[in-house]
């Protein structure tokens, strides 16, 4: 018996070890979610808006390094695919996005809803096309999901209104088989990489995303350089429990010992990383990359050698060629650079730790600083994120939103034991939290997923709770609520401009999701916060813990710098003024 276009996409699916698909039902798409309503094992998942299902699938894709799925009908659910999708495509995760279409005999009339998707997609997309026959499958499926596997990308198929319920004359199982590269460098660029790490006295380590399967060959490394390690915010899941050469971020979220630990050294080897920031790499000195992509050599910061290659073997061979006598062995390497850099990261951590203790403000130095960043006694959100640390199970997913709760999470949450994260960090989109939640949740539901919410980025996808509440989802979604687009407000008043068009007048977010059927739990009084959270861990189904936090939070760079802090005097006088002058109006 023959089977229908829809039906060879889903099975493909199921064959593929697709769990869920995500998306919202529409035309276009009835056959196929007919498809997958009668398929055991492959789950759909009726989200309440397009983008959080591309987010989802993201979130699902990058958890489990295979293909995630979601779809969108015609025109409009198909346009509000792109935010989640160009999430995944930044993310460099491979998302097979299924999009309607209006029926095949409508198009380029300029058809209610119709949307070229082949256009629409061209930027975000690895691979994009339009069923137009039956004919045309296993083949340009497959083609499709190859393109997105093996370019770790999103791949975007098709599907016309006419064309889902349509049979194949010529029915044959899709095929899939596809073998990851393992690629090394040249065995000369190696040794001479191997030289200059020789011969230098002072390196640090830059450890990105793409180190993170070779942790026992970079933790070798480090040790056999005397070398400390910064490791990006996505490299904090792999190499940020029980490392002793670790020194945290970089960067606007970092610290002040991984900024002088890169500028402090004479070599800075990059391991997986294509960090973007240009300003915060170290000036003049030698640097060695190693990297998969060919094009991410150089393009941040000058390179002296580059390895063309994946992390692990790339070590290993450098670990070979590294000299073996007494002047290479870890022994005889002055440690000096790494020892001052771990020391100074443990007293930046320590001086850090002082602001979570619930009595912070209540003691003298306490007192004295609440008088200037926390008149209202709010919760300090680095005291929420620590308290989230300690509660949070040991294999917990963690996902946050882009900005300040990026902030508190990379600062004070720390990815041991089996921990994931999962963020919008190279797009750097709002709104990412909850549906990367969701579809992490969604995968296994026994495991613990945990969402850091800034209130503006919960705000803007508000209505997936219920999506949250209508699969019976238990994310723990802590939202940062300090009434205020919170980074925006920082990078004003860093250039001396006063806070404006950033006060969010948000409603009581626990109510909300009480209202949605959730359990909501809203937390004022720093007393009550620890109790509170493990209330709200402790519950059953989804949870959402509504955490007024001080609004006047001031996260200070890794590397602050005097127009900076002129900019924020300056940003502080204009806002007091102006609210002296809003007061007697």
């Amino acid at each position: 018996m023959s089977r229908t276009v829809a039906r060879v996409i889903v099975d493909a699916l199921g064959e593929l070890g697709v769990r869920q698909v995500f998306g919202v039902v529409g035309d276009a798409l009835n056959p196929l979610t007919d498809a997958i309503r009668t398929t055991e094992g492959l789950e759909w998942v009726g989200c309440r808006h397009e983008e959080a299902a591309a987010f989802a699938a993201s979130a699902q894709s990058q958890l489990t390094g295979t293909l995630g799925v979601c779809m969108g009908t015609v025109g409009p659910g198909s346009v509000h695919l792109l935010n989640g999708l160009y999430d995944a495509a930044k993310s460099r995760t491979p998302v097979l996005a299924i999009a309607g279409q209006v029926p095949l005999p409508e198009l380029g009339s300029d058809y209610f809803q119709e949307v070229d998707n082949d256009a629409l997609f061209t930027d975000v997309a690895v691979f994009r096309a339009t069923i137009t026959s039956p004919e045309q499958l296993p083949l340009l499926l497959e083609t499709a999901v190859r393109n997105a596997l093996g370019r770790k990308g999103v791949a975007v198929l098709t599907v016309p209104g006419d064309i889902g319920g349509q049979e194949l004359a010529a029915d044959r199982p899709a095929r899939f088989s596809l073998t990851a590269p393992t690629t090394r460098p040249a065995e000369d660029a190696v040794r001479e990489a191997a030289g200059l790490l020789d011969r230098a006295e002072k390196i640090t380590l830059l450890v990105g995303k793409g180190a993170r399967e070779a942790r026992a060959d970079v933790l070798a490394l480090a040790d056999r350089l005397a070398a400390p390690m910064v490791v990006t915010l996505k490299a904090k899941e792999g190499f940020e429990g029980d490392n002793p050469f670790q020194v945290g971020q970089t960067g606007l979220i970092g610290n002040p010992a991984a900024a002088g630990a890169l500028d402090d050294a004479d070599t800075l080897l990059m391991l997986g990383t294509d960090f973007p920031y240009r300003d915060w790499y170290p000036q003049g000195r030698t640097v060695i990359q190693v990297d998969t992509e060919p094009a991410h050599i150089g393009r941040r910061v000058p390179v002296e050698v580059g390895l063309v290659g994946d992390v692990g073997p790339t070590v290993r061979d450098l670990l070979t060629q590294l000299a073996a006598g007494p002047a290479g062995s870890a022994d005889a390497r002055d440690r000096g650079h790494l020892e001052k850099a771990v020391k100074h990261f443990a007293s930046w951590r320590e001086g850090q730790a002082r602001l979570t203790a619930p009595d912070h403000d209540k003691s003298l130095v306490g007192k004295i600083r609440s008088a200037l960043d926390n008149r209202e006694h709010g919760i300090r959100p680095e005291a929420l994120a620590a308290a989230v640390d300690r509660i949070a199970a040991e294999d917990a997913v963690f996902t946050s939103d882009t900005g300040m709760a990026t902030v508190w999470l990379s600062r004070f949450v720390e990815m041991r034991g089996s921990r994931r994260l999962i963020g919008s960090y190279n797009l750097g989109s709002m709104a990412n939290a909850m549906p990367h939640a969701l579809g992490a949740q969604a995968l296994d539901r026994d495991r613990q997923v945990v969402a850091f919410c800034g209130d503006g980025g919960l705000s803007m996808l508000l209505g997936d709770l219920m999506t949250l509440k209508t699969h019976q989802l238990p994310v723990r979604l802590v939202v940062f609520d300090n009434r205020r687009l919170g980074m925006v407000k920082l990078e004003q008043e860093q250039a001396g401009l006063p806070e404006f068009g950033t006060v969010l007048d948000n409603p009581d977010f626990a109510a909300v999701a009480t209202a949605l059927g959730l359990t909501g739990i809203r937390v004022t009084d720093p007393a009550e916060l620890e109790t509170s959270l493990r209330t709200a861990f402790a519950t059953p189904g989804p949870v959402l813990i509504d955490v007024l936090t001080n609004p006047d939070e001031v996260a200070v760079p890794a590397k602050p710098t005097v127009e900076q802090g002129w900019g924020f005097a300056v940003a502080k006088m204009k806002e007091i003024v102006r609210s002296h002058g809003d007061d007697s109006a």
